[in-house]
């Protein structure tokens, strides 16, 4: 098994964000005047890139009325929203179970890099993982297709040995379209069936199994 790299995605995979990041999207909209749908309808925004989130919430393309949103939300949560969180249960367990079957361990998130390390470091998981890739402040990396190409391209991770934990479609299309095998967590934010129909190699139901589905994957 040795040279397998497993790439966690990091809300929804390894931490509950939903309180900060809805609070900071209400936070949001409310200063720019607009409703704001309830949190159970939030949450379904928990994942995917924040631009086109407000897009959707705002009902427009307009690139300067979205990136004023994004400033907004960005207060709030560079201040309070990312400590808005906690570490599911399990997780510490399955980092130790994961990190004796993988060669390296990586967080790759839509998430902005600076906050990604920020939370990953306030957790005490910092020390599971060789690196922490997120999305750069200008909107390289939004998408974690591009991020995940990105690193296949300049060589830090082989996607034919490589295998993606996350709990959204996006992060399985990602893995599938630059050749890297999934497993969909399905304690977070996306459902049995959005994983499903998605394509994930294995879905897996606690932290505390993933070993056994890495060492399955592992062959």
């Amino acid at each position: 098994m040795s040279g397998l790299t497993v790439l966690f995605d990091l809300d929804g995979t390894l931490t509950d964000s939903r309180v900060g990041i809805t609070a900071c999207i209400r936070h949001a909209l409310d200063r720019l005047g607009r409703p704001c749908p309830d949190d159970d309808a939030l949450a379904a925004y928990i994942g995917p890139p924040l631009r086109g989130t407000f897009s959707t919430l705002l009902g427009t393309t307009d690139p300067a009325l979205i990136e004023t949103a994004l400033v907004h939300y960005r207060a709030r949560y560079d201040e309070v929203g990312l400590y808005e969180n906690r570490v599911y249960d399990g997780v510490a367990e399955m980092l130790e179970g994961a990190a004796r079957i993988a060669e390296a361990m990586f967080v790759t998130t839509a998430k902005l890099q600076p906050a990604a390390i920020r939370i990953v470091a306030h957790f005490d998981l910092a020390r599971h993982f060789t690196a922490v890739y997120g999305a750069e402040l200008g909107g390289r990396f939004d998408r974690k297709i591009d991020l995940l190409a990105h690193l296949c391209e300049r060589g830090v991770i082989r996607a034919e040995a490589a295998v993606m934990v996350g709990d959204r479609e996006l992060d399985i299309t990602a893995a599938k379209i630059n050749g890297i095998r999934s497993i969909g967590a399905l304690w977070g934010f996306g459902d049995r069936r959005e994983l499903a129909d998605a394509g994930a190699d294995l879905l897996c139901e606690h932290p505390r199994a993933l070993a056994a589905c890495l060492s399955r994957l592992a062959g």
